[in-house]
This record gives structure tokens, sequence and C-alpha cells, in this order.
């Protein structure tokens, strides 16, 4: 049973999902019902992924509630503004093929256009008139974060980040504790594992355990409190990254992940991102 995290409004989110970067069409709706079968309930798409239909035709055809699926979709760069975000959220739901969404968050902060606080606003009407159960943001630095909520009075509910054992993000962590903010985690494996495969601290870990080096670093995020989104077409992997139960990290592991950051970003800068 996975566990969940309460949002700062309340509603409750599982604390690991199942993402879809990258997967296009057909394949997205085989690896979402797959990931269904395998027992996630949490799936995250963007506009940017264009596979929202596809996610929206597993949610709709494989046979659970709605109510049981919580559904992330996010606004991309381009559609910011007040009643442009109105509008792709509109786009969004047609895609989906669904009433409404479990969470919307603004993809990226784009200080450069200076439009994410208006943006915002929008945020709050789709919550407003509950079109969107919690709404939030992703890869929003601590001044970002601030801003919104010093302008609008809105704390977001979720801050989906990069964050995984070489970018563990301790001082944004820390933010988002003390106002109430849940982290997600977005690359929880280091981008499929490209930092993952062949590391010797993780490796001797997973060893240690009889489980994958993927299975310590999601235990990991769970340990920590975060919400974390592993993606995979391999039912295999998809399987196995859903299975955390049964093992936990003990301090000397912990300590050992804690000593591998090193601040290593895969993915875009937020404060340059345009």
């Amino acid at each position: 049973m996975v566990d969940q995290v309460e949002l700062n409004n309340g509603v409750r989110m599982p604390q690991l999902g199942f993402g879809v970067y990258k997967i296009p069409g057909a394949e997205a709706t085989s690896a979402v019902l797959t990931a269904f079968e395998a027992g996630y309930r949490s799936i995250d798409t963007a506009t940017l992924y264009r596979n929202e239909r596809a996610v929206g035709e597993a949610v709709t055809t494989s046979g659970l509630p709605r109510e049981e699926v919580f559904l992330t979709t996010k606004l991309w760069n381009t559609d910011q503004g007040h009643d442009a975000a109105l509008a792709a959220f509109d786009a969004s739901l047609r895609e989906l093929g669904l009433d409404y969404v479990d969470l919307y968050l603004i993809h990226w902060p784009v200080p450069s256009r200076d439009t994410y606080v208006e943006t915002w606003r929008a945020l709050e009407k789709i919550a407003g008139d509950g079109r969107a159960r919690a709404i939030g943001v992703s890869n929003f630095q601590i001044p970002h974060l601030q801003r919104l909520i010093d302008e609008t009075g809105v704390t977001p509910a979720v801050n989906q980040i990069e964050l995984h054992p070489w970018l563990q993000q301790a001082p944004l962590r820390e933010f988002h504790a003390a106002h109430g903010i849940a982290t997600e985690a977005w690359s929880p494996i280091a981008r499929g594992g490209t930092r993952l495969d062949g590391d010797e601290v993780i490796g001797a870990i997973a060893a240690k355990h009889g489980k994958t080096p993927a299975q310590v670093v999601l235990r990991w995020h769970i340990d920590l409190g975060t919400i974390a989104i592993p993606k995979s077409v391999t039912p295999r992997r998809i399987a196995e990254n859903f299975d955390l139960d049964g093992f936990a990290l003990d301090e000397p592991d912990l300590a050992a992940i804690a000593a591998l950051d090193e601040g290593l970003r895969l993915g875009p800068d937020p404060d340059t991102l345009a």
C-alpha cells in the first residue's frame, strides 16, 4: 500500500506515482495501464509531453473509479499569463477527456517573462472553480516561491523539482517544510539511471538489502517524505519501482547517500530557462 502525503489544502496525494515524460501516444496508454496493474494510482503528465490524450484514455479505460486516480498535469511556458493559462487548462481537460485534474502545476517559473504571478492567479481561479483539486508549481526556486506567497497569499501545495542523491536540494526542501509545501521529485533516479548505473555506494546498499539500485533510491525518497514519480516503459521495471515494501534504509545507508550530494543538475537551470 502506497503512503499518502496530505497537501496543505487537505487533499491527499500518493507518495509514489508514475511519470510519462517522453512516452509517446499509444505507448503512454499502455505504460499507464501497466502502472495501474502494478498498483500505481498517481500519474504525472504535462502539456509539453504531448500525451495527455493517451493518459486520459488509460484513466477512462482502466476500469478504475476516477476518484481512485490522482492525475497531475502542467502548464507549459508559452501559455503563461492569466487568460492564456485559463485557455491552456481548458485545452488540457479536453485532451485528457476528464472533468477535473487532481493537481495542476506551473511547469517552470521562466523569470525572464515575469508572468508567473499572474499565471498563479489563474490557477487560483481554476482551483476555486473545483476543476483542480490542488494547485502547485514545478522547478520554482526559493525567491519565486516567496514572491508567490507574498503577492498572492496563496501557498503552492506542491513544488515538483529535480531531486535525486546527486542533487539533494536541502535548502529548498527546508523552505518547503517551513511553508507547508510538499516536495515532489522529478527524475528521482537521475534521468532513468544515467548516474545510478555503476554507482558503487548505491550498488553496495542494494546488494546489502537484496534490492535494485533504483529501489534503494526510491526508498530513500519515501523515507525523506518526498513524493517521487519514476518513469519506465518496461513492465518489469514499472513493477520493481513500485515494490518498495519489506526493507528500510538504516542510518549508515542514509549517511552514505547523503554524502553523494554534489549539486549535479541534469535538467535545465530554473533561474535561466526561457
